[in-house]
């Protein structure tokens, strides 16, 4: 069995929000490189989208295994003394405890890990996104793996024609339910159309029965109980041979739909497709932008990327992008450009509304003459 795992973090923005420095990813690359020597990995490459470094990389030892745990968490303490000492934005702010203890769940770096068994031809799709929340993985998901209309595959291909299972948490209340589609389709967008709370964490194949997607579902917010940026989800989407093939997979980006996050993480904007050269939004800290890096894995060795976004073909994408961003951007404060106040909880609207608590007063009571 061979594991990818991609574990991201934001350790400092150059500048500002927008970018990684790149003595931080040579940084990253030469652990990297150490550790495929000491033969803890297989392979591994280092990829940036926006301020956040991932480390995608293989081996065999598993999902949560804590000796690549352990070593990113060691190569975000390094690129985080860079970044203290280059003075960039955020130092180390996805790191949120000192007490590291072999494990990165609630630490606040972000994974995505899948286990498989190598088939001859193994195509790979590693999903890097910027300014966003993990519930932005949710529509994309379903119309590869469960829309006809996005995926032919759903309805010509045997393999594919009995569905796929979807595994979705609940942030809040930290449970999962397993919903089998199409059987359970309905029920399923009741959740997962819900993306601030309920978030698709893994997608299984019932005719292969084998795992076809994983993503990771930190949420910052909920782990520090205050904002502390965005969670900048990473995604993992094996395909063909009985999964949606390459073009299904990247066909749901070709729609720049709305996500949460951009701006303080507080605005919602339209997500742009992009090639790693321009993974690095500015605009109003947007709009947010994903890139998809495509391998061919072969004997637990990386075969590429291929930077799939860097292409005419999205285009369009990013230009209806920039048109729903000038959309949204004439909102200023007022929703839906805003994220509503329920989803604000950990931002510094709570301060805000601390703060006025005193002024707000019963309608029943008696109105006083207005100060001049």
């Amino acid at each position: 069995m061979i594991t990818l795992s991609i574990i991201k973090a934001d350790t400092g923005g150059f500048v500002g929000h927008s970018s990684v420095h790149p003595e931080m990813t040579a940084a990253a690359r030469a652990a990297l490189d150490g550790a495929i020597g000491d033969h803890l990995l297989l392979d591994a490459r280092v990829a940036s989208c926006g301020d956040d470094i991932s480390l995608i990389m293989t081996h065999e030892h598993g999902s949560d295994a804590e000796p690549v745990h352990t070593f990113a968490w060691d190569v975000f303490q390094r690129t985080t003394a860079i970044a203290k000492r280059l003075g960039l934005y955020g130092a180390g702010q996805d790191l949120l405890s000192d007490a590291f203890s072999g494990n990165l769940r609630g630490m606040g770096p972000g994974y995505a890990e899948l286990e498989f068994t190598e088939r001859p031809s193994e195509p790979v799709i590693c999903f890097l996104a910027d300014k966003t929340e993990p519930g932005a993985w949710n529509l994309p998901l379903y119309k590869m793996f469960a829309d006809p209309f996005n995926t032919a595959g759903l309805v010509i291909d045997a393999k594919m024609h009995a569905g796929f299972r979807f595994e979705v948490y609940d942030l809040y209340e930290e449970k999962r339910i397993w919903f089998d589609c199409p059987a359970d389709l309905y029920e399923m967008l009741m959740y997962i159309g819900a993306p601030s709370r309920y978030v698709v964490h893994s997608v299984r194949s019932k005719t292969l029965d084998e795992q076809a997607a994983a993503t990771s579902t930190q949420r910052l917010s909920l782990i520090a109980g205050k904002y502390v940026g965005k969670d900048d989800p990473v995604m993992i989407v094996r395909a063909q041979s009985g999964l949606p093939a390459v073009g299904e997979v990247l066909e749901p980006f070709a729609f720049p739909y709305a996500v949460a996050g951009c701006m303080r993480g507080s605005h919602h904007a339209p997500i742009m497709p992009v090639g790693v050269e321009q993974a690095t939004p500015s605009r109003f800290d947007g709009p947010p932008r994903v890139v998809a890096l495509g391998f061919q894995i072969r004997d637990g060795k990386f075969v590429g990327p291929r930077d799939l976004f860097a292409d005419p073909a999205f285009d369009r994408a990013r230009s209806q992008a920039a048109a729903a961003m000038d959309y949204l951007r004439r909102h200023g404060p007022f929703e839906p450009h805003r994220l509503p106040l329920e989803d604000l909880e950990y931002t510094t609207m709570h301060t805000l509304e601390q703060r006025l608590t005193d002024r707000w007063e019963s309608l029943d009571t008696p109105k006083l003459p207005v100060p001049r």
